[in-house]
Order: C-alpha cells, then structure tokens, then sequence
C-alpha cells in the first residue's frame, strides 16, 4: 500500500530528526568529554562519574523522544487511512498482509531518516569541531571523535521504532469491518478512549510505581551521586505512565484552556474539536509536553545543579570558580542540544495538526455551506492550534520543574543536602515564546488548506 507523498514527507521529517538528535547528541557529548579540562577532571573524580551518567541519560532521552514522537505521527498517519484499507480488505486482502505492508512503509521511511539525519549530525558535529576552536568555543590542539558506535545503535534504534509504531498504529485499523471502514477515519470516541481499560491501567502502574522509584531516588540522593540513576528510571516509568495515559490526562487540560478562549461560535467549536477526539488531540499535545518538560527540566537540573555545586564548593573559591565556568558551558551546550526536542515535538504537532485537517475536509466544507466563512475556520484551526499549545506549555512547565529538581536534588543531595529548585527564568520566557510562535506557525499551514477547498468539493470528498 503506497501512501501519500505529504504522509511520508511528514513521518520522514519526524524519523530524521529523531536520527539527527539522537546522533548529534552522542557525538557532542564525545567532543564534550574531550573539550574537559584534564585537570578539573582529574581532581574530582565524582565530576566525571556525574558526566558520564549525564551522558548516559541524555542517549536514553534521544531515543525515548523519537519512538513517541514518530509513533504518534503514524498512529495518526494510519487513523486516516481507513478508506484505503477498508478496500483492500474488501478485495480480499487479509489483516496480517495489510499490516505488514503498512510496517514495510514504516521501516523504508524509518531507514532512509536515519541515514539523512545521521549524515547530518555527522556533518553539524564536523562544522561544529572545526569552527570551535577557532571560534573559542572548544580548546584548540585536541583530536575531537567524529564516530561513535552508539550512534549507529541509535539510528538503528530509530528505524525499529518506525517500523514498530507502523506495525503498532495499523493494529486497530485492520481489525475494523471492512464494510464499517468505508467512510471515514478512526478516531476513538471519547467514550470508547476512556472505556480502554488496559491502557489505563497500565497507565496506572507505571505513573505509581515510577513516582516510588523517583521518590526513593531523592532520598537515596542524600547518600550517594549514584542516586540519579535510580531517579531517572523512576522518572522514565512515570512519565511513561503520564504518556501511555494522555488520552485520559490531556482532555481536562484542554477543556480547562478551552475556556480562555472565549464565547464566539468559532472559539466554541475549536474548544469541542479539540476534546471530541481525545486520542487525536493527545496524539498532538503529548509531543509538545514531552519537549517543554525536557527542555525546563534540563534547565532546572543544570541551574540547581550549578547552585548546589557552589553551595558543596563554598570552602573552596577557586575549586567553585572552576566548577561554575565549566558548568555555565556545559549549561548553554546541552540547552542547545536538548532544544532539539522542542524541534522533535513541533514538527509531530504541527503533522498531526496538518493531517487532523486533511482529515476533516468534509467537516470544513459543511462548516463552509452552513455559513462559516473562510476567515471563521482559519481562526477555529488558530484557536484549536492555541488551545493545545497552551494546555502542553502548562503542563509540560509544571513537569519540567519537578523532574529537574528531583534529578539535581538526587545528583548532590549528599553534599548540599535538601535545596529549592533554581528557577532559570530567562529560559523558560524562551520556552513560553516559543510556543506562542509554535501556536501560529502550526496553524499556518492547515488554515490555509482549510479554506482554500470550496464548500462544494470539500463535501465531495469521500
């Protein structure tokens, strides 16, 4: 089954951007480790331990980032494809074969952005050794790596995922009646989203039992450094739960932000739109969480840590002074590379918010023939963009606090004891203006589509 050249230029951007983090942000965090000051290092042995589990953290991040975001992309992708599938299913084609070639497009897409975005990395980590040093970014006269086996594994990481998330979204829809496919894409009702038991309770579990594990590595933290391990796999279960469970957790959000959108028809069907579908509008939101909360979190970790450093340090000045240059470098580096979340997650909103629209052509066309007028559906499609932008900036902030203060307070608890997170409010003033941007420029687009189709054809389209 062949898709659409705009259904696989949307999972491609997604899968190669996914590959270009998770490539990049192993090789910088090579050029990273050899840029150190030898000497620093060698005097607190505790520093690189810290750096090396830091760098462990950051590749499980990549790699976790770019599975949801590429599945969600395709689940929504595959949701509206049920036309299609419903006839090969009429023609004779069973589940398993539909499935399987469904897969077969995810692992050809998956593969071909796993090489542009590893070529990519492999030239931004080139540009970036040969300009810094030059620059004064990097210390000059050092061999800075340029490859690194666990790149490989994670582009390859990359490409099973897609495959997988293919195989995975097509699950539902080729278990559909052929003759009950035939009209329209499958999107779960409200009822029947909150009527999935497994998901939730799985959901459950995991937000449960990853809050006790991050719980247990804070209190850990006040004894060892190591501690961090134990709270970031506390964190990585529970905001897979907070993930797993979106469909249940983003709907409040969003009928909460619906209501500051005010009382015209438009801004009342955009706040209906965007809870009528729960899975659809969780599918969207949960990317854009996902890289609020990183990028506050990081921020957050790295301030608190840089305070709780200089609190350890206070006996010695010029030990701190050190500790606190480097770490204001390591802060603006990996705020750089985690930034590349928040790209991750825009793009999958801006696809899934593009696809919603392809989707509900004739939605928009009987809007159009009841008398909305072009201008009331651009701003129904901004006012949806905005509601969902909202309640993912609100949510995600709240998360990125909490989780960077527990991974700072788990990191040098032992030596500064219990410290209040440390704010860095510049960034996230970033972070709020980036959305307020992501808000429009995601609806760009689909607003235009939307009205560019007259009232006519958009009711033709089956």
């Amino acid at each position: 089954m062949s898709g659409t050249l705009r259904e696989h230029g949307a999972t491609l951007v997604v899968s190669t951007i996914a590959s270009l983090f998770a490539a990049a942000l192993i090789l910088f965090t090579g050029i990273l480790s050899t840029a150190m000051d030898p000497e620093l290092i060698e005097a607190s042995g505790t520093f690189r331990v810290m750096l090396l589990m830091v760098s462990l953290v950051f590749i499980l991040i990549a790699l976790y980032v770019g599975a949801i975001v590429t599945a969600n992309t395709f689940a929504t992708i595959i949701a509206g494809r049920t036309r299609t599938i419903a006839l090969l299913r009429l023609v004779g084609a069973t589940s398993a074969r539909v499935r399987a070639r469904v897969a077969a497009e995810g692992l050809v897409v998956g593969a071909l952005g796993a090489l542009l975005g590893g070529a990519l990395a492999v030239g931004l980590c080139a540009l970036a050794v040969t300009l810094g040093p030059a620059q004064g970014w990097l210390p000059a006269g050092r061999a800075y790596p340029l490859f690194d086996p666990l790149a490989l594994v994670a582009l390859a990481i990359v490409v099973l995922t897609t495959w997988l998330a293919a195989w995975a979204g097509s699950r539902r829809v080729a278990g559909v009646s052929p003759i009950a496919a035939t009209g329209a894409a499958v999107e779960l009702r409200p009822e029947a989203a909150r009527g999935r038991t497994a998901r939730t309770v799985w959901a459950l579990l995991l937000l449960i039992s990853g809050s006790a594990v991050l719980a247990l590595g804070i209190v850990l933290g006040l004894v060892t450094p190591l501690a961090l391990l134990v709270a970031f796999v506390g964190g990585l279960l529970s905001f897979t739960g907070i993930a797993l469970g979106a469909h249940l957790i983003m709907p409040p959000l969003l009928r909460l932000t619906g209501r500051m959108l005010g009382g015209s028809p438009t801004a009342r069907l955009a706040a209906a739109n965007a809870v009528r579908f729960p899975e659809r509008s969780s599918r969207a939101t949960i990317g854009l969480v996902i890289g609020v909360t990183l990028v506050t979190m990081f921020a957050v970790a790295l301030d608190s840590y840089r305070t709780m450093t200089l609190i350890a340090f206070d006996a010695d000045p010029a030990m701190a002074a050190a500790l606190d240059e480097t770490l204001s470098i390591t802060t603006a580096i990996f705020t750089g590379l985690i930034g590349f979340s928040a790209v991750i997650a825009a793009v999958g909103m801006i696809n899934t918010l593009s696809l919603g629209v392809l989707q509900r052509t004739r939605e928009l066309g009987l809007l159009r023939a009841l008398g909305f007028t072009g201008s009331q559906v651009r701003s129904m499609v901004i006012a949806e963009s905005a509601q969902m932008t909202g309640a993912a900036l609100g949510f995600g902030l709240l998360l990125g606090i909490f989780y960077g203060w527990a991974a700072a307070q788990s990191m040098l608890g032992s030596q500064a004891g219990i410290v209040a997170p440390t704010i860095p409010w510049p960034i996230l003033v970033g972070v709020v203006a980036f959305g307020a941007v992501l808000a429009i420029g995601a609806a760009a687009a689909p607003a235009r589509r939307a009205i560019r189709v007259s009232p006519v054809a958009a009711l033709a389209v089956e």
